[in-house]
């Protein structure tokens, strides 16, 4: 694999893509510094949330749930280090919590930002966050969690969904992790449940909920969970969780499962082998030699053989989020957030992932589940009519860029060979490269033949394909 192509393969799994000339600047350094700088560097330039404001209040004030999704949409296609928001994109996917039980646009954007915010730090230190996190605390019931009256919810998924999985731990570790959370609840809870349901004065929108720790509804008892015995608070419980040999492998099984290549369905987990034990391996010992940093996992992952073979490229089908945000900034649809985002929320809903609206704590299930006959139909569509868009600006430069690469007649193999270096120095089968071609031959004008051919590959299995 060259350098270009083992760049390009990296960007597709840490981000949503690049184009060629970025692509070009991102080579003049070794892959080892790539890497480090997708792990260290963050969005400085991002002025994002201005933009947002100035142009699309509506979405800046959380007026509505959807506001939420598209200013994160804009974020994705915006962002000068996309890491940044595909991590929060990964802890969506395993942290599911949405609209149905939290309903407050705000309190949802708040946790994505914790997640952009934490995403890349230890994980003890995120799932004390996400403890604390009010849309979490909603949607898994822990403000219905008393001393005297348990509710086992965050308890339960705590330990089976967000860190150990099914089989790690009996039904009374389940109990006893529960009573650790009693008192981690939200504040001044019949208020603020009136309250964010009205809009503040313009720009502040929703107001969210906030965290508070209640001492006098905290049992304090003496508990055994996971076979040590103690007087543990929430943050005793996450840190012998996160202590756990099966913890290690569950954290590094989802992130093979997202970044490498697609796994079975997690509830297949506990009975299914992962398709790589060695992988898992090197990541379970970077999970302890890091004291659990996710940072460190990540660059033990991006720097790792298994994540270079050539084997696993275009092996690992695109979540319909970053499906999307990788076209739109391709074709450049959006120089400045606008309300047009909102249909483009409603397409990756119809692929399948609605924004902050998982489809059921499990979050969704991934890989080769995002492809039935309706979500491909939608994914085809999408491609094919935002590349195939002369009047996109990115549309417009990479006709721009082919024709003025060429002082002749350029041949229809020429023209596809260039339009796959452009959308990212794509590598394609023989037949598919054929068929575009013969497509090409078939297209009037240069510039329709170039745009005819990028929204055609967006059709590709490649192209739908990490």
């Amino acid at each position: 694999m060259s350098d270009i192509e083992l760049a390009s393969h990296l960007m597709r799994r840490a981000g949503f893509g690049l184009r060629h000339e970025e692509l070009l600047e991102l080579v003049k350094n070794p892959y080892e510094a790539i890497v480090d700088n997708l792990l260290n560097e963050t969005d400085a330039s991002w002025l994002g949330d201005y933009m947002v404001r100035r142009f699309d209040n509506e979405a800046s004030g959380m007026i509505n749930v959807p506001g939420t999704a598209r200013t994160w949409i804009y974020r994705m296609i915006s962002t000068s280090n996309p890491l940044q928001e595909k991590m929060p994109l990964f802890w969506h996917g395993i942290f599911a919590t949405g609209i149905p039980k939290v309903i407050n646009g705000r309190v949802l954007f708040d946790q994505i930002n914790m997640f952009r915010k934490h995403g890349l730090g230890k994980f003890d230190e995120l799932l004390i966050h996400l403890a604390k996190d009010p849309a979490m605390i909603v949607w898994l019931d822990n403000q219905e969690n008393h001393k005297d009256s348990i509710n086992e919810n965050w308890g339960r998924e705590l330990l089976e969904l967000f860190s150990m999985g099914v089989g790690n731990y009996t039904e009374e570790d389940v109990k006893e992790c529960a009573r650790a959370f009693t008192g981690w609840t939200i504040g001044n809870t019949d208020y603020m449940m009136t309250r964010a349901k009205r809009d503040s004065d313009w720009p502040y929108g929703r107001i969210a909920y906030h965290f508070e720790y209640k001492d006098d509804d905290h049992d304090d008892s003496t508990r055994t969970f996971l076979g040590e015995t103690g007087h543990f608070n929430g943050e005793d419980i996450i840190r012998i969780i996160c202590k756990q040999e099966s913890t290690a492998r569950f954290l590094s099984r989802h992130l093979y499962h997202f970044f490498v290549t697609d796994e079975v369905p997690v509830p297949s987990w506990q009975d299914i082998e992962p398709k790589d034990p060695e992988a898992i391996d090197i990541l379970v010992k970077a999970y302890f030699d890091s004291n659990y940093d996710l940072k460190e996992m990540l660059r033990v992952l991006f720097n790792s053989e298994f994540f270079k073979s050539e084997k696993i490229r275009y092996k690992k089908v695109k979540g319909p989020a970053e499906f999307a945000a990788g076209v739109l900034r391709l074709s450049k649809e959006f120089d400045v957030p606008t309300r047009d985002l909102i249909p483009r929320h409603r397409q990756i809903g119809w692929m399948g992932q609605e924004l902050s609206n998982p489809t059921s704590v499990e979050g969704w299930h991934e890989g080769q589940e995002w492809i039935d006959t309706g979500a491909l139909v939608e994914r085809i569509n999408f491609a094919s009519e935002f590349l195939g868009n002369k009047e996109n600006n990115g549309v417009k430069q990479i006709i721009k860029n082919i024709e003025s690469s060429s002082s002749g007649h350029l041949t229809s193999a020429e023209i596809v060979s260039a339009c796959l270096m452009e959308l990212g120095d794509l590598l394609i089968d023989q037949s598919t490269y054929d068929a575009l071609v013969e497509f090409s031959d078939s297209v009037e004008g240069v510039s329709e033949k170039i745009s005819g051919v990028l929204g055609l590959i967006g059709s590709t299995k490649e192209f739908q394909m990490a």
